[in-house]
Formats: structure tokens, sequence, C-alpha cells
């Protein structure tokens, strides 16, 4: 299914997505910051890349729409956003869980990855990070386990 994420309910309706019907939602919208992103000319390439003020909220509020009660919204965003992923969280979603990403060892965060429920009652809980490479810049085993399925992301279930 292809579809607008900024689509009405019944086109999303209309495809099989009606309102209340999923368990999970997997998102990575697009996040980078168009102050410090040059977007690609290709339009298509750009909307795909570069967020908006309203990216974030559309993607959000397209997960709430579809997501039954207590299904689970797991998404991606750039750490220094981390504010804006829980100001559109805020609306129908709790029991967060938040899993700082950091690309060398010692430096801060890049990503964050977030899980969270629709009508969760759980507070928030902000995960130990994961190190994607070592001191040396050579991704950590644990890195490799993941992308290679053979070890699970440390997002806590509830």
């Amino acid at each position: 299914i292809v579809l607008d994420v900024t689509a009405d309910a019944q086109v999303f309706a209309a495809n099989g997505l009606s309102p209340d019907s999923v368990d999970v939602v997997l998102m990575n919208p697009p996040f980078n910051d168009p102050g410090r992103h040059r977007g690609s000319p290709d339009q298509a390439r750009r909307t795909a890349h570069v967020a908006t003020e309203e990216t974030l909220h559309a993607w959000v509020h397209a997960a709430r729409r579809i997501l039954r009660s207590n299904g689970v919204l797991t998404l991606i965003w750039r750490a220094d956003g981390i504010a804006d992923v829980l100001a559109a969280l805020s609306r129908g979603f709790g029991s967060l869980s938040i899993l700082p990403v950091h690309g060398e060892a010692g430096r801060p965060a890049i990503r964050v990855l977030v899980r969270a429920v629709k009508g969760g009652r759980a507070p928030t809980q902000l995960l130990p990070g994961l190190m994607l490479n070592d001191e040396s810049r050579v991704p950590k085993n644990e890195t490799m386990e993941i992308l290679e399925g053979r070890a699970a992301l440390p997002l806590v279930e509830r």
C-alpha cells in the first residue's frame, strides 16, 4: 500500500487501514532538520528526507488514528529533537520507552528510538544508550547482532 501519510481517514480506510485497526506501527519519518540539512533538488527525495514543522505531528496523528487501544508505535528521530517527539506523543500516547542511539562511544546520542503505547499510562523509561561503534569506530558486537537479526533492540515490552 502506498499512501500519503497526511491523507484523511477515508483514504486510509479505503486501503484497509481503518481507524483502530492495527496493533503495531513502525515509523521512520523524514527527520533531517531543514536548517542544517541541504535537501535534494529532487522534490520527492527532499520530502523523503527533510522534515517540516508539521512532519512529526502528521505522522504520529496517522499512527494514532489506525492503532487500536494499547497498540504500539515505534519511531526513530534525531536525538536533538526529543522534545518534539515528546510533544507529538503527548496526545494519546503513554508508556514511553526511549532508547538513545550513539554513533560513537563517548559522544552524544545521534538518534532516539521511541516506543509508545496508545492510551498507555506506565511511567516513561529512559533506557541505557545503544552504542553503535566502539572507541575505534568499529561496529560493536551488540550492534552487529541486531543488524543481522540475531538480537533484538532493547526496547521494553510492557
